[in-house]
């Protein structure tokens, strides 16, 4: 068979026009999908709220899922993706799911990742000061439906063909940072952290399978998801978007996010959600359009550990700083005199030997595309070093995933103070990372890469 005829035949049975078998499959996909909507009086994420004035959610503004994603190659290597509709996921966290999954279906824990969408309109499953404190009863619950949802995408295997598809999306996201900023399409080998950028591209992974198993849709893009900041809950704009598909494609999107740490829905605030999902289903329609197909016989991971550096002068200073005049220490980067407190009576107990906090990385290639799973809030900039630099034609770079660390800045970040640097790292009970922090990680993803290669 000529190559022309090979890209005809492909094209043709994503379009449902001849069958999976026309050509030669190795890779094999499953996806299966369980609810976690919580319960009303649960409390939510994402935004301020001091002790006695919680965010509870009073309403369902759309069903939360966890989204779980099985792909198995010809050697019979085994991994899974978990999409999860929540604010953020904790070490521990995944570590218990993770261990439970291998127990039951005997997949590697180090084979599984789970990825939160960061949507503030749902709880978080990571310990937030004051932003949204983490609801035990809710945690067991999603726990056991992450593991109810591998067990459905295991059952659903069936031979798959896996196309990507790449667009830029127009009038979905903006840099909240600066009125400034540059987007991807100028991204160039010189471009560097001394401006802020912003990330406008979609990537589809599009899996086509013989009916009547039905085809799969996961997809990255970088936005925070914080449409909404009521008390429904939901998975904000990528919910919109699963619907929207659904009802003009049959297909039901899986979102992952991308490197959103600079990055709001919208042209500005936090953006209208009708208008941002419509602009991502746009996207999505064409990137699925002109998907080209991946030649999938085997998948590959390498995993790491990135040793976050932290400022612990700079907490020392901290420290010392509220000691010596609490009553000082009521606003700004210690946004209030109990949320001062708090932090200070944690804080004061951090081992000041320990220079790092440790946090999985991982490299991950099917076929020849890569992803690249961090936890953090990355700045748009190493989101699109990493996919500039990357040894692999096309990286998507997948934060929020295995644990979450925060936000992950610039070096001007510091600098000027800004509440990602300054202040986030309170809400986590971590003590400020270093300037270098998002070089450091970019250049650790890069090596993960490399040795993917």
């Amino acid at each position: 068979m000529n190559i022309r005829s090979f890209y005809c035949i492909v094209f043709a049975f994503a379009l449902g026009a001849v069958p999976v078998q026309a050509a030669e499959t190795v890779l094999r996909a499953g996806e299966g999908v369980t609810d976690i909507t919580p319960p009303v009086g649960t409390e939510l994420a994402g935004f301020h709220k001091p002790q006695g004035k919680e965010r509870r959610s009073t309403a369902v503004r759309q069903p939360s899922s966890a989204r779980a994603l099985v792909l198995v190659d010809g050697n019979k290597n085994t991994f899974v993706i978990v999409s999860l509709d929540v604010c953020a996921v904790s070490q521990e966290f995944c570590r218990e799911v993770k261990k439970e999954i291998a127990r039951k279906s005997r997949i590697a824990a180090d084979k599984i990742h789970i990825a939160a969408t960061h949507t503030h309109s749902m709880p978080t499953l990571r310990y937030f000061r004051q932003w949204g404190r983490l609801p035990e009863d809710y945690r067991d619950l999603v726990a056991k439906r992450i593991v109810e949802a591998v067990e459905l995408a295991r059952k659903d295997l069936a031979p798959a063909k896996l196309l990507l598809g790449k667009e830029r999306v127009v009038g979905a996201s903006h840099n909240r940072t600066s009125e400034k900023y540059k987007t991807d399409d100028l991204f160039t080998k010189e471009s560097t952290d001394e401006k802020r950028w912003l990330d406008t591209t979609l990537h589809a992974l599009y899996f086509v399978r013989k009916q009547p198993k039905r085809n799969l849709l996961w997809y990255q893009f970088s936005a925070h998801p914080v449409c909404h900041a009521d008390e429904s809950t939901g998975p904000d704009f990528p919910g919109l978007v699963a619907s929207k598909m659904k009802a003009q494609e049959g297909l039901s999107p899986s979102f992952l996010q991308g490197h959103c740490g600079d990055v709001n829905s919208g042209t500005s605030g936090r953006g209208e959600a009708d208008a941002v999902s419509d602009a991502i289903v746009k996207a999505l329609r064409q990137a699925i359009k002109s998907a080209r197909p991946i030649d999938v016989n085997e998948i590959r991971q390498v995993t790491g550990t990135f040793h976050a550096p932290l400022d612990i002068e700079f907490h020392k200073q901290q420290l010392e700083e509220y000691r010596t005049n609490p009553s000082q220490c009521t606003s700004g980067p210690w946004v209030g005199a109990e949320f001062a407190r708090e932090w200070y009576e944690v804080a004061s107990k951090w081992d000041l030997a320990q220079t790092s906090y440790d946090t999985p990385i991982s490299a991950l290639c099917i076929g020849e595309v890569a992803l690249f799973f961090h936890p953090g809030e990355l700045y748009s900039v190493y989101g699109l070093t990493l996919r500039r630099d990357s040894p692999f034609r096309d990286t998507l770079v997948i934060g929020y995933v295995d644990d979450l660390i925060g936000y992950v800045p610039d070096p001007k970040a510091y600098e000027k103070g800004e509440y990602s640097a300054r202040v986030v790292p309170k809400i986590m009970s971590l003590p400020c990372f270093t300037p270098q922090v998002g070089r450091e990680l970019t250049a650790a993803g890069l090596d993960l890469l490399r040795q993917l290669k």
